[in-house]
C-alpha cells in the first residue's frame, strides 16, 4: 500500500506544482508586463510588488474568513500525536489559501499545503479501512513524507523530515519509517517524470571553486557556523515571538491581518527584492548567483529582512511551509560570514549555517543534513552534520514549534494499550473533554 499511495502523493505534488506555476507566471510575469504598462508615468513599476502582496494579503484574508482556518505546521503536528490523522476537511481551505499566499510573494512554501493533502488523504483511506490507530498514523506518515519526497527532491531526506519533527529530540515513530520511504521513493519518481524536473542538486556551488580536502578543521568550522546558526534560529523566534506580541490584540482580526502581512511583505520586498517568494529559487537565483555584487552589510540585511518577511507572512494568516525560507536566511548568513573570513570556503559557511537555523527551527538534523546533501551535489556531509547536531544540541530546550513533544509512552510497544481505530480514539477524547 505505501507504493500506491506513494504514486499518488506523486500526482497530487505535480498538479499543485502545475497550478502553482501557472499563478506565478500569471501574476508576475504576465500580469506584471499588462498591468505595469497602464501604469501613470509617474508611478514607477516596483509599485506592482508592493501592491500584488497587498492585495494577495486581502485574499488570504477572505479565504480564511470564508473557507476556515487550516491546519498550521503546529496544527498538524498535534494532530498527528493525538488523532493519528489529518482533517480532511482541512484540506480545501488549505488549497486555495496556500496558492493565494505563495502566489501573493509570501516568504512560505508548498511544503506544509502539501504535507496537509497528502497527509488528510492517507488519513481518510485509512478511516475508510476501518484501520486502527497505529496504522492510521503509518498511513498519514505515508502521505506526508511522499509529499516532502517531491517537493524537496530527496525520497530520503522527505520522508524523515516528516517522521522528524513532530518531536523535540529525536524521531520516534520507528514502525513508519520503512513505509514512508517506500511510498517516497514512488511519489518522487513519479512527480519528477510528471514535471520533467531534474533529478539531483538545484544549487551550483560549483562557482566557488573545488572543495578542499576536508581535516579536522573544517569539523571545528562545522561546530562554529553552527554555533552561529543556532543564534540566528534564536534570533529568528525572539521576532516571531515579539511581532505574535505586538498583534495580539487584533489576532482574532483575519482579514486586517492579512492585509497588514501582504503590506509588510510587499514593502519588504521593495527595499530587499532578494526576499519576495520562498526562496526555492532565490537562493540559487538572488543570492549565490549575485554573491559577488553584496557586501557584509547588505547580505546581513537580506538575512534579518527574510526573517521578518517570514514573521509577516506567518503572523498575517499566509499558509505555507517555512523550510526554504530559513535555508534563505541560513544562506545568506553564511555568504556574509564566507565574506568576512575568507579562510572558511563559501560552499561550507552557506551550506552549515541553512542546516544549522533550519535544525534550530524544526529540530530535525537527521533530514535536515541528507536533504542539502541532495539539493547542493557536494560531498560535506559530515561538516553539515556536525553544523547540524551542534545547532540541535545548543537549542533543544527552545522551539518555535510548541506541540513538538515525546511520543506518548503507553503507544512505544503497543502492549500497554489495545489498538483502537481513529473513530474511537475520537470519542473518548471528547468524553474526557
Amino acid at each position: 500500500m505505501p507504493d500506491s499511495w506513494g504514486a499518488a502523493g506523486g500526482l497530487v505534488a505535480t498538479l499543485y506544482y502545475f497550478v502553482l506555476e501557472q499563478l506565478l507566471d500569471l501574476v508576475w510575469e504576465t500580469g506584471r508586463v499588462s498591468i505595469v504598462g497602464l501604469f501613470p508615468t509617474w508611478l514607477p513599476p516596483w509599485h506592482y510588488t508592493w501592491m500584488i502582496a497587498t492585495t494577495g494579503g486581502l485574499g488570504v484574508g477572505l479565504c480564511l474568513y470564508f473557507l476556515g482556518l487550516p491546519g498550521e505546521m503546529a496544527i498538524v503536528i498535534d494532530q498527528v500525536h493525538d488523532a493519528g490523522r489529518l482533517e480532511p476537511g482541512q484540506t480545501p481551505g488549505m488549497i486555495a489559501t496556500s496558492l493565494v499566499s505563495i502566489t501573493a510573494g509570501g516568504s512560505l512554501g508548498p511544503e506544509a499545503p502539501l504535507v496537509q493533502i497528502n497527509g488528510s488523504l492517507g488519513s481518510w483511506i485509512s478511516e475508510k479501512l476501518k484501520l486502527t490507530l497505529k496504522s492510521t498514523r503509518v498511513m498519514t506518515f505515508c502521505g506526508m513524507g511522499a509529499a516532502l519526497a517531491a517537493f524537496f527532491g530527496d525520497p530520503i531526506g522527505g520522508p524523515l523530515f516528516a517522521l522528524e519533527i513532530p518531536h523535540r529530540r529525536g524521531l520516534e515513530y520507528y514502525e513508519a519509517i520503512i513505509p514512508a520511504m517506500v511510498a517516497g521513493i514512488c511519489s518522487f519518481g513519479v512527480f519528477r517524470i510528471g514535471t520533467g524536473l531534474a533529478v539531483g542538486g538545484i544549487y551550483n556551488f560549483g562557482r566557488f571553486g573545488a572543495l578542499p580536502s576536508l581535516t579536522w578543521l573544517h569539523l571545528v568550522e562545522g561546530a562554529g557556523l553552527g554555533f552561529v546558526g543556532a543564534l540566528a534560529g534564536i534570533l529568528f523566534i525572539g521576532l516571531f515571538r515579539l511581532i505574535k506580541w505586538m498583534i495580539q490584540k487584533i489576532e482574532h482580526r483575519h482579514i486586517l491581518l492579512a492585509l497588514m502581512g501582504g503590506l509588510g511583505i510587499g514593502w519588504i520586498a521593495v527595499l530587499y527584492p532578494p526576499t519576495l517568494f520562498f526562496s526555492e529559487q532565490q537562493i540559487e537565483t538572488q543570492l549565490l548567483a549575485q554573491s559577488a555584487s553584496f557586501g557584509v552589510i547588505t547580505l546581513l540585511g537580506i538575512c534579518l529582512a527574510k526573517m521578518v518577511a517570514i514573521c509577516f507572512t506567518i503572523h498575517g494568516g499566509f499558509r505555507g511551509g517555512f523550510i526554504f525560507p530559513l535555508f534563505f536566511t541560513g544562506a545568506s548568513l553564511g555568504l556574509a560570514i564566507a565574506l568576512g573570513m575568507p579562510a572558511i570556503h563559501p560552499t561550507i559557511a552557506v551550506l552549515c549555517c541553512m542546516a544549522a537555523i533550519n535544525v534550530a527551527i524544526t529540530k530535525t538534523p537527521i533530514s535536515t543534513t541528507i536533504i542539502l546533501t541532495v539539493l547542493s551535489d557536494t560531498t560535506i556531509l559530515p561538516v553539515m552534520a556536525i553544523a547540524s547536531f551542534t545547532s540541535f544540541l545548543l537549542t533543544s530546550n527552545i522551539g518555535l514549534l510548541k506541540t513538538q513533544r515525546a511520543r506518548a509512552t503507553e503507544s512505544l510497544s503497543g502492549l500497554a494499550t489495545p489498538e483502537i481505530t481513529p473513530a474511537v480514539a475520537t470519542s473518548a477524547a471528547a468524553a474526557e473533554t
